[in-house]
């Protein structure tokens, strides 16, 4: 795939970032938790495949890790409030 451009602000402030996609992989979850330290937060992604309710027991596969610093995981709220906002104002309410 190809690099994707990202045009530097109009004050010229920003610079240009230059997205490389050459080595992404997706995954599906189903599942996700989170921990944090002073110095950073640690997201756990998995998969709940146990679909039955009344058992007395789950068990997940945690297949995905991701720790960042405080400031970027401040960043990542407010970028995932704006995308939910966005999805309830096309599809509806979330609850």
């Amino acid at each position: 795939m190809e690099p994707h451009d990202t045009p530097p602000a109009a004050d010229g402030a920003n610079p240009r970032i230059q997205w490389k996609v050459d080595g992404l992989k997706s995954s599906y979850v189903n599942f996700a938790n989170a921990n944090s330290t002073q110095e950073e937060v640690v997201l756990n992604f998995g998969m709940n495949n146990n679909w039955d309710r009344m058992a007395p027991e789950v068990e997940i596969e945690l297949t995905h890790r991701i720790v960042m610093s405080p400031f970027a995981a401040k960043r990542l709220s407010e970028l995932l409030g704006r995308l939910v906002s966005q999805y309830e104002g096309r599809y509806g309410p979330l609850k």
